[in-house]
């Protein structure tokens, strides 16, 4: 199974993020979404896991602040803001979060900590990013894809 993680879209869907889209049999959306369209526009591509993030206001009060599922045999949690996460985690395998925009790959405590970072506009001068994972035999291998952007 292949997904894509995204997170603080902000309103904007990259060409070269749906191309990674494309590709993806789920997506998992960490919030910051800002609108509707681009909730619509995910869902073209695959089954969509999405949490609400800071930004996302009344347009989104049926998307869920957490999320927690499982892919694969994999257990995920779901949440904008990592501050905003349980204290037990004992059942979950990989965390999923957004709105620092900095990306983040970390194993800590047998869990997985995925921050794709931020994939809409360039903000704070940083990176462009988004996170692929291909989920196999019940394990997951992740990428982080750097997305390049124009300077000005």
């Amino acid at each position: 199974m292949k997904l894509a993680i995204v997170s603080d879209t902000h309103g904007l869907l990259r060409p070269q993020v749906v191309e990674h889209l494309k590709n993806a049999d789920v997506i998992l959306h960490g919030g910051d979404i800002n609108k509707q369209t681009i909730v619509d526009q995910l869902r073209q591509y695959a089954p969509l896991y999405i949490v609400r993030g800071n930004n996302d206001k009344e347009w989104a009060e049926d998307i869920p602040h957490h999320l927690a599922f499982t892919l694969e045999g994999i257990n995920f949690f779901m949440v904008h803001k990592r501050k905003d996460l349980p204290e037990n985690l004992s059942e979950v395998d990989v965390v999923v979060f957004g709105h620092s925009h900095q990306a983040l790959l970390e194993e800590k405590g047998g869990v997985l900590w995925l921050n794709p970072g931020s994939c809409g506009p360039r903000r704070f001068h940083q990176e462009i990013s988004m996170m692929t994972a291909e989920i196999t035999d019940g394990k997951i291998q992740v990428e982080k894809i750097v997305i390049p952007h124009e300077v000005k």
